[in-house]
């Protein structure tokens, strides 16, 4: 065990994440929208396949606080924010640490492609410096197609194998993990640092939250945005149907099985929030920490936290 009790941050950057957050709140109270406070610790975690959580005895430390938020949305609550620890396994690295800063928001009567503009707005005042061109704001379909010559929809298996190349792992990936695999180590590394990327509309067997969009193939009203290789966020055009949720928990847990990772128990709060009947709205989760540690130019997230992982 290492014993440095010295913080992974200095004073520099102490004083500019408090200098952040003082931004981060007069931007919605210029809006505003309703600064809230959630539940850290619950009887329910998320399913994503890919999230894997963190409990505490018998109740789950949360991955973001969208459950929450969304009961809230459901109960008349309006437009609302929030700024809190989220917590997620299995994640420690240079832009990692299992507890971490997250800013989330929703916005009612809001489109995946609006909340966008004020995603843009927001990162414009946060990281303006080290933004010297436009946003860019490209499909799914479009970012592989450039990057990669694929059709992320269409392509076999073979193909995206054949893009993976010598970073295709010996463990067979079903095709959601190519797809992941390939965004990721292919398509990341070659997205622009000099401005914001916002890539959306993804495919649906990755949409986790977001509703439908109609064509062929149908298409998941999500967006994530990046800063060269660095993922800052994620929104979605929020799905409000309880049926269609209660659904793709079942898949999740289906998918979980087949990887052999215990399931997780389907939030009943939540799809009676839904049932009881969530506005129309789009929300997105932005990774505070990763924000500050671009706005400040240091290369690992250890730097910019007073704690990390390995100091705690």
């Amino acid at each position: 065990m290492k014993t440095d009790w010295r913080p992974g941050a200095d004073r520099e950057a102490l004083q500019a994440r408090a200098r952040l957050l003082r931004q981060v709140r007069a931007f919605f109270d210029q809006r505003g929208l309703l600064e809230v406070d959630t539940p850290l610790l619950c009887r329910f975690g998320a399913s994503e396949p890919q999230i894997e959580g963190l409990s505490c005895g018998p109740r789950h430390l949360q991955t973001s606080p969208e459950y929450a938020m969304k009961r809230l949305l459901a109960a008349g609550v309006g437009d609302c924010w929030q700024v809190c620890h989220a917590f997620r396994g299995g994640e420690l690295g240079a832009l990692h640490n299992p507890e971490f800063t997250l800013l989330e928001w929703y916005r009612i009567g809001y489109d995946h492609y609006r909340l966008m503009d004020e995603v843009e707005a927001l990162l414009g005042e946060l990281l303006g410096p080290r933004l010297s061109a436009p946003a860019e704001r490209l499909a799914y379909a479009e970012v592989f197609r450039r990057h990669l010559d694929i059709d992320p929809f269409t392509g076999d298996q073979a193909q995206l194998e054949a893009a993976a190349g010598d970073v295709l792992p010996e463990t067979p990936l079903d095709r959601d993990g190519l797809l992941e695999l390939l965004m990721a180590l292919r398509i990341q590394p070659r997205l622009p640092d000099d401005r914001l990327t916002f890539i959306h509309d993804w495919p649906l067997s990755q949409a986790a939250l977001a509703r439908v969009l109609p064509g062929d193939p149908p298409r998941g009203a999500r967006f994530e945005v990046y800063l060269g290789a660095v993922e800052l966020g994620n929104g979605y055009w929020e799905l409000t149907n309880a049926t269609e949720q209660a659904r793709r928990f079942e898949a999740d847990n289906r998918r979980r099985r087949a990887a052999g990772r215990a399931e997780v128990t389907a939030d009943p709060y939540l799809l009676a929030a839904l049932e009881s009947g969530l506005p129309d709205c789009a929300g997105v989760a932005i990774g505070l920490d990763r924000v500050l540690m671009l706005q400040l130019g240091r290369a690992t997230l250890d730097e910019v936290l007073s704690f990390s992982w390995e100091r705690c």
